[in-house]
C-alpha cells in the first residue's frame, strides 16, 4: 500500500487526502492547528462561499496564467458537484455563479470532509508542525504539500510550504497579500470610519486607470474596505509590491452623472436657499461621507444655499463622483484572504500538480503561484488541484 504524507489540513489537503484513501493509499495528513479547516470554517462569513459554477482561467492571477486550465477542465463544478453528493453535501448555486453548500452553513462542509475522510482511514496528526521535508520524503512514496499561504496568519497562514519548496530547488514568485483591505494617506477617511455607501471604485496605477469594481465601500480607521475594494486588491497589491504610484477614485453615486449631481444640489440651493450644504449633502450620502467630502473640500458644512452657485455645485459633484485618494499600503498578510505568488508553476506539472524539481512531491492549493477572484475561484482550484495531485499518487 502506498505511503502518503499530506502537509496542511485546508481545503486541498483534505481533498487530495480522501482521493487517495479512495485510490488505496495509506495517507497520512499533518496539520499544525488544533483542528483543520479553519480557513474553511471563516470563509464566506461562515457561509463557505466553497465554489464557482462559471470557472475559467480569466479568474485566476498567475505568472502563468494557462497553467489552472487543465485542472479547472478535469474537476470542475459539474464533477466538484457529484463529489459533494457522495459525500453527502448538497450544493446551492447562485444567479451569478457563486456556490454555497445548501446548509448555509461553513461548519458543515468542514465536518463532511473531516468525517468522511476519517472514514476511509485517513490519519489526522493535529497540532504537528512538520519542520522536515526531506525526511518526510525519505519515509513516504508520496509527499504533498498543500499548506496554503501566508494570508490570514491568525488561521496559521505562513510560508513554510514556500521554504519546503526552496529547500528542493523551486524558484519562489515574490507573494502579496490579495482580497485586502487598503490603506489610504488621508486624513479624511478616520473620521468616515464606520460608513459604508455602495458604489464604484477605479484604480488607478501611474494614474492610467487599470481596473473598476462596484459593490459595498467601507472606510475605515487606516482606509477602505468592503466588496468593491476586495476585488481591485490583488492588482493594487501587485503595483505597491513594485513601487508604483497607485491610487484609487471612488464614486459614491455611480447612478448618476456629473450634471444631473450638480443640477440636483444647485436646484435644491436655489430652491431651499435656508438649507446648509451639509443638508443638501445628508439627502444623497451617508452624513459621516458628507462630512468628510466638505473637509476634503475646505467648504463650511453651514454654508446656505444662496451661497452655492453652478461653478461650487460643479465642484461638489465632482467630489462626489471622483474622489482621488493615494493608496499607501495594503492591509497585510493577517488580514489578507488569500495570497498571490508562491511556488513557480512553470516547476509544477500542470496536469499532475508533481514537482518538476523532486520526484514524488507534489503541490496543491494556494501554496503556489495561483490566485484567484473573490467568489469562490481560490476553492474551486483548491478542490482541483487536490484532485489531480491525488489521481497521480494513485495511478503512479
Amino acid at each position: 500500500m502506498k505511503k502518503t504524507a499530506i502537509i496542511g489540513g485546508g481545503a486541498s489537503g483534505l481533498i487530495c487526502a480522501i482521493f487517495c484513501a479512495k485510490g488505496g493509499a495509506d495517507v497520512e495528513l499533518f496539520e499544525q492547528n488544533q483542528k483543520c479547516a479553519k480557513k474553511i470554517l471563516v470563509s464566506g462569513n461562515g457561509r463557505c462561499n466553497i465554489t464557482n459554477k462559471n470557472l475559467s482561467s480569466n479568474d485566476y492571477f498567475s505568472q502563468n496564467p494557462s497553467f489552472v486550465e487543465f485542472a479547472l477542465k478535469e474537476f470542475g463544478f459539474n464533477e466538484f458537484e457529484k463529489f459533494c453528493e457522495s459525500i453527502g453535501l448538497l450544493l446551492d448555486a447562485k444567479d451569478d455563479g457563486r456556490v454555497y453548500p445548501l446548509s448555509n452553513e461553513a461548519k458543515s462542509v468542514a465536518a463532511l470532509l473531516l468525517s468522511y475522510a476519517k472514514n476511509l482511514g485517513v490519519k489526522i496528526n493535529t497540532e504537528t508542525k512538520i519542520r522536515d521535508i526531506k525526511k518526510l520524503l525519505n519515509e513516504y512514496d508520496s509527499v504533498v504539500i498543500a499548506t496554503g499561504s501566508e494570508a490570514a496568519s491568525h488561521l496559521g497562514g505562513n510560508r513554510d510550504g514556500l521554504e519546503f519548496a526552496k529547500e528542493v530547488g523551486h524558484n519562489i514568485i515574490p507573494t502579496y497579500p490579495s482580497l485586502v483591505q487598503l490603506h489610504l494617506n488621508s486624513s479624511v477617511v478616520k473620521k468616515m470610519s464606520g460608513a459604508k455607501i455602495e458604489g464604484e471604485v477605479s484604480l488607478l496605477i501611474n494614474n492610467k486607470k487599470e481596473t473598476s469594481s462596484s459593490g459595498d465601500i467601507l472606510f475605515t480607521d487606516y482606509g477602505v474596505s468592503g466588496f468593491a475594494i476586495l476585488d481591485i486588491s490583488q492588482a493594487a497589491s501587485i503595483a505597491l509590491r513594485d513601487g508604483v504610484d497607485v491610487s484609487i477614485s471612488i464614486n459614491l453615486l455611480p447612478s448618476l452623472n456629473a450634471q444631473k449631481l450638480s443640477s440636483h444640489i444647485s436646484k435644491l440651493a436655489s430652491v431651499q436657499s435656508d438649507l446648509t450644504l451639509s443638508d443638501i449633502l445628508a439627502g444623497i450620502i451617508p452624513l459621516k461621507i458628507a462630512s468628510g467630502a466638505l473637509e476634503e473640500l475646505k467648504l463650511p458644512a453651514t454654508l446656505s444655499g444662496k451661497n452655492i452657485d453652478t461653478k461650487l455645485s460643479k465642484k461638489i459633484a465632482n467630489q462626489i463622483l471622483n474622489w482621488r485618494f493615494k493608496v499607501s499600503d495594503t492591509h497585510g498578510f493577517r488580514h489578507a484572504e488569500v495570497a498571490g505568488g508562491g511556488v513557480d508553476t512553470a516547476e509544477v506539472n500542470p496536469k499532475t500538480f508533481e514537482s518538476l524539481k523532486q520526484r514524488n512531491l507534489y503541490f496543491c492549493g494556494e501554496v503556489m503561484d495561483v490566485v484567484g477572484r473573490r467568489g469562490g475561484y481560490n476553492f474551486a482550484f483548491a478542490w482541483a488541484s487536490g484532485y489531480l495531485a491525488a489521481n497521480n499518487i494513485i495511478k503512479s
